[in-house]
């Protein structure tokens, strides 16, 4: 085994953690696997995993080898990507993180339409909130809502999402249907904690041109998009959501918007990906894609409906 394919199965076994996953994924015996990573230590003059009964973890050393181990095979697959028929027709394997809801509406329906165009392409496609370290974990890129806040990576904009303010009519039935910020006090919240910061977050409103934020009160806390939704369904209170994903609770009247004068404004939506990836055909047409998704009467917002009195 090269150094190439050494360096390529031992980034492997780190992200699996595990030989076997790791020889697995590379189609290589358990035991090649293993002469080669004690090959490799000893080359290097370093442990580089930690082996236990139930997982393997790399050693400082070994995280340190990791990084420089991706960024080569980074640099070794683009520079190869760039030329020839690669740039018509791109392959090999494509690692993306996706934000989940984002991802069930707008691109998992269609993700047979991006498979067809490139059939050479292997996705691999991980969902989620959480902040990825994109260089260490491998990662090509990840789509996002919110404000970026890693600039060190390559952004590139996608969408801007239009946001309400709703509950459900049970809710408005016992609480009366708020008519204007001032009577915010006097209601209650579903709240969101970040992922990111471990705080609640605030409900925002454009007054006047300006962002305003409110803090509310509420029983409950959530921590993911579909216990949010399910939250405000059963009354727990108020909550702040891109339009697109209430779009049939609005209709069938199993969520009524409030305080639509003072929307939120729209959720920016956003792929970032390292700047060792910014030349990668598989990169780009995969961004491309997304975009092209993305840009879909859902993403628009209708003008806002008359309030409901609750029956």
């Amino acid at each position: 085994m090269d150094r190439f394919q050494t360096m390529q199965l031992f980034v492997r076994i780190v992200e699996l953690g595990s030989f076997t996953k790791g020889a697995e994924d590379l189609e290589l015996p358990r035991a090649t696997a293993t002469h080669a990573i004690q090959a490799l230590e000893k080359r290097l003059g370093t442990r580089l995993l930690q082996r236990t009964t139930r997982q393997v973890k790399p050693t400082p050393d070994g995280e340190a080898y990791h990084q420089r181990c991706v960024r080569l095979l980074a640099d070794l697959d683009e520079t190869e990507s760039a030329f020839g028929q690669s740039l018509a027709s791109p392959k090999g394997k494509l690692r993306v993180d996706l934000q989940e809801t984002l991802a069930r509406h707008f691109l998992l329906p269609h993700l047979g339409e991006f498979c067809a165009r490139y059939p050479d392409i292997e996705l691999e496609i991980g969902m989620g909130d959480r902040l990825v370290d994109l260089v260490r974990e491998g990662v090509d890129c990840v789509l996002r809502a919110g404000s970026p806040r890693d600039s060190s990576m390559v952004q590139r904009h996608v969408a801007d999402n239009p946001q309400l303010t709703c509950a459900s009519p049970a809710y408005l039935a016992k609480y009366g249907v708020p008519n204007s910020l001032a009577e915010l006090p006097q209601h209650r919240a579903v709240n969101f904690v970040s992922s990111a910061s471990g705080r609640r977050v605030p409900f925002d409103f454009i007054v006047d041109g300006q962002p305003q934020s409110v803090s509310m009160k509420g029983s409950v806390s959530v921590r993911h998009a579909d216990a949010y939704l399910a939250c405000c369904l059963a009354g727990q209170g108020l909550v702040q959501v891109p339009r697109y994903h209430v779009q049939a609770e609005l209709a069938d009247g199993r969520l009524q918007e409030v305080l639509a004068a003072w929307c939120p404004a729209p959720m920016p939506v956003s792929l970032l990906y390292p700047h060792s990836r910014q030349l990668s055909p598989r990169v780009r047409v995969f961004v491309d894609w997304v975009i092209d998704r993305m840009a879909t009467p859902a993403t628009k917002a209708p003008d806002p409906a008359p309030i409901r009195a609750p029956g």
